[in-house]
């Protein structure tokens, strides 16, 4: 098994995060409102200088947004980045970035989606463990009885996470160990063959998506199939899948089926309904960090070391 990564150190209250927009375009009172739940826990929280800009889809040009993240990166006195939103921008930025100040002074980047690029980046170029995670700009969208923030609060002060939860009867049963790696499905097909491309070697892959054709997915896992992704990890998470479409003549399969087609002939565990993604609850999950799945006929496990 590859090595785990670094873990920046667990928040505590007093500690300076900041808070920027490196993707998509974010309405201010919604992250104005995520912000106020960041300070209730005892979090000082300052925003990057065009957080709130808009150009056409984006939170601002890409320089602008470039600038915001790589000062967050390089300011020591941050513990952690918080992103607003997902959507699309990063990969337009991410080869412009400078990761040295990061590796001199690790902190938690925190968000999910189009942030996958982000986190692939720092585990490959930094060591480092990064939080798949709600952005800001989806706090609001929890429901009282919905944990995924109180848990994603837990997840940053302790650097661990431990989940058990229903079986699905897709799921194939086993355990393995391994590094987590993975987040948007979409995005891991869009870094194939870049330098954000994942390591697959005994990894615990984990993917979810939103709002794809059901003919895209197949395609999408065909490539990480044909590729040599799927036959070299050791164990697959499957988040949501949600908002799937079809076409006028049906693709004649689930989201959980094509993916299960695909990894019919491995033999590591597979775990499908994870709580994680574009959905709620959307659960946090420490990506680089060492973790055990078990699939079992009752119920699944994820704990992260």
């Amino acid at each position: 098994m590859n090595e785990p990564l670094i873990k920046p150190r667990g928040l505590k209250p007093g500690d300076h995060v900041i808070v920027v927009s490196p993707s998509g375009l974010v309405e201010r009172s919604r992250i104005e409102t995520a912000i106020e739940i960041l300070r209730s826990w005892g979090l000082k929280v300052s925003t990057g200088r065009h957080t709130f800009n808009h150009f056409n889809i984006f939170a601002g040009r890409d320089g602008e947004r470039l600038s915001d993240l790589q000062s967050a990166l390089d300011n020591k006195d941050f513990a952690a980045i918080f992103c607003t939103r997902g959507g699309y921008g990063i990969s337009r930025i991410i080869y412009q970035l400078d990761f040295s100040g990061l590796r001199k002074h690790p902190k938690w980047l925190v968000g999910f989606s189009d942030i996958t690029v982000l986190h692939s980046a720092i585990n490959n170029q930094c060591g480092l463990c990064s939080m798949h995670a709600p952005v800001l700009n989806s706090f609001m969208s929890f429901s009282d009885n919905d944990d995924s923030l109180s848990r994603l609060r837990t997840a940053l002060t302790s650097g661990t996470v431990k989940y058990s939860f229903p079986s699905h009867p897709l799921n194939r049963s086993g355990e393995a160990r391994g590094i987590l790696t993975g987040g948007n499905l979409s995005l891991i097909y869009n870094m194939r063959g870049t330098p954000c491309d994942i390591n697959p070697e005994s990894k615990i892959l984990f993917i979810e998506d939103v709002g794809e054709y059901l003919y895209h997915l197949d395609r999408m896992m065909m490539n990480l199939k044909n590729g040599g992704i799927l036959e070299k990890i050791s164990g697959l998470i499957c988040g949501g899948f949600t908002e799937m479409k079809d076409q006028d003549r049906p693709f004649g399969q689930t989201a959980e089926e094509i993916i299960s087609e695909a990894v019919a002939p491995y033999s590591y565990p597979v775990i499908f309904g994870f709580p994680a993604g574009h959905m709620q609850p959307n659960y946090p999950l420490i990506m680089g960090a060492e973790v055990n799945i078990s699939s079992q006929p009752d119920k699944s496990s994820i704990t992260s070391y």
